[in-house]
């Protein structure tokens, strides 16, 4: 493989250009090429390397691949420990950051070596460590019939076969969880807008079918389930506290407290509907927290809704129940449901019976 050099010029020239640019970029570095060599020039180089890490990535893959290139030409017992040395700086050097370009670096090493090198590994170990740190182990070569064959042609001793082969296990276990924690927050997410969206909805009274969900009983625990749970059989008095407590959630939720409190109001009204069928005005006052003054335009509201249907007794100072909507629809109400049901069946069987006795061929 070809990889991109820095300039076309001798080895020597090369490394003197790469020093004289790590030095006007604030490297402690000598300008003039060591008497030890090229391998004794670029490890000085790779220990300096950091301050062209800091560049723009256009500048910095130049550099660095030129920085390969002179790699690649070493003898095999000399690359060793430079490669060592160059991918540390690559895997931890402002770790979590331009993962992509780190990652092509390594890769233009990596593909630029010769297949056999075992020196080769200590790159692939890079690349799945950079890769991993990412999410972006899809974009490794991670099979396991590629991985080992590398090992036979890198001829890789029992120690480092399986460190290779566990951190290939890891990175990949890693990227799964990765993946469903970002479903889980997706999910998350959508769970707390659906909320939200119904609470916000002026037409939406109705909310236990939302605590059956599955992705909102994962939210059990957190303030948006709390505050579901009010909207779906608390009183006015359990949202007035939560909302005393928890004035920036409600408020970060994009919810308006006030027309919290007036959904509440008639949500606390349906429950008391159905347990009473005659409510007193002062019952109202305390439990709806209003005024007198407010009792007869709040019932007329409430009527609007269908959601209960009642009329007022201003003689005796009460709200007469003909009907109301169940909050929640469990065991219980259906048990009502069947009670109902089996008491109407039971009177129309009275009824035919009546019916048959005045008249034989009814």
């Amino acid at each position: 493989m070809s990889v991109p050099a820095f300039i076309d010029v001798t080895e020597e020239d090369q490394a003197s250009e790469l020093r004289a640019y790590l030095k006007s970029k604030g490297a402690e570095i000598s300008e003039e090429n060591s008497e030890g060599g090229l391998h004794v020039d670029l490890a000085q180089i790779i220990e300096a390397c950091d301050v062209c890490l800091k560049d723009d990535d256009k500048d910095v893959e130049s550099v660095m691949n030129s920085i390969v290139s002179l790699l690649l030409i070493l003898e095999t017992e000399k690359q060793e420990a430079l490669i060592d040395s160059l991918c540390e700086k690559l895997v931890k050097f402002r770790e979590g950051e331009r993962p992509s370009l780190r990652m092509q670096l390594l890769s233009n090493l990596f593909h630029g070596m010769d297949e056999n090198t075992t020196v080769r590994h200590t790159v692939y170990c890079g690349l799945i460590k950079v890769a991993a740190s990412c999410n972006a182990i899809a974009f490794i070569p991670t099979e396991l019939d590629q991985v080992r064959k590398w090992i036979t042609d890198w001829n890789l001793d029992t120690e480092k076969k399986h460190t290779l082969l566990r951190l290939v296990y890891d990175a990949l276990v890693d990227c799964k969880k990765r993946s469903a924690f970002v479903f889980v927050s997706d999910l998350h997410l959508r769970s707390l807008r659906c909320i939200v969206r119904a609470l916000k909805d002026p037409s939406t009274y109705l909310f236990d079918h939302l605590l059956a969900l599955k992705p909102v009983r994962f939210l059990e625990g957190e303030l948006i389930h709390d505050l579901l749970t009010i909207f779906v059989s608390a009183k006015l008095a359990a949202y007035v506290k939560f909302y005393q407590s928890n004035k920036d959630f409600i408020e970060s939720l994009g919810l308006s407290h006030e027309q919290n409190m007036a959904k509440m109001r008639l949500l606390t009204f349906m429950g008391m509907a159905v347990e009473m069928k005659e409510i007193s005005f002062d019952t109202m006052q305390q439990e709806l927290q209003i005024g007198a003054e407010d009792v007869e335009a709040f019932v007329i509201d409430a009527v609007r809704t269908k959601m209960v249907y009642c009329k007022i007794d201003q003689t005796q100072r009460k709200v007469v129940v003909s009907h109301s909507t169940h909050r929640t629809f469990g065991k219980q109400q259906w048990q009502q449901l069947h009670d109902t049901l089996c008491s109407w069946k039971q009177n129309l069987a009275t009824v035919k019976s009546s019916l048959q006795t005045l008249s034989p061929s009814a």
